[in-house]
């Protein structure tokens, strides 16, 4: 048998076991765990007037979702890549995205004295977070 044969002998039985592992581990008990999930967050949003002087600053605690988890990802061996290996990566991330209305609800003069007085007291802002969430191909923001 010439090299060149069981060089791409070689290179077949690897990429052939390969296959095999991954197979094996996409069947398993572990899979992918691309998950989305509450969180709370510390929000600070300050309010300055057309000269660029704080007005206000507003703060809350506010629970909003998160993407959070694994996915399967590979290298293996290839002859038709440059480098000689195929990487395939995946990450956990949102694929839908939802706006939200959010109330702050504890505001404060540039003195740190808070604001009682309607339409000073609280403050609305917007906010997109998760509302699903998926494993994508790293790099991939086509979607």
């Amino acid at each position: 048998m010439s090299q060149a044969s069981v060089m791409v002998l070689t290179a077949f039985v690897i990429l052939h076991m390969t296959g095999i592992a991954n197979h094996v581990y996409a069947n398993s008990d572990n899979p992918e765990a691309c998950e989305t999930l509450p969180s709370e967050i510390h929000l600070i949003k300050e309010e300055f007037d057309e000269l660029g002087r704080l007005q206000r600053t507003c703060t809350s605690e506010v629970g909003v979702n998160k993407c959070e988890g694994a996915c399967n990802s590979q290298v293996q061996p290839s002859v038709v890549t440059p480098t000689g290996f195929l990487k395939e990566c995946y990450c956990c991330r949102e694929s839908f995205l939802r706006e939200r209305t959010i109330t702050l609800t504890h505001c404060y003069n540039p003195d740190g004295v808070r604001l009682v007085q309607e339409g000073q007291a609280t403050m609305d802002i917007k906010l997109r977070e998760p509302a699903e969430c998926k494993c994508y191909k790293c790099g991939d923001f086509s979607r």
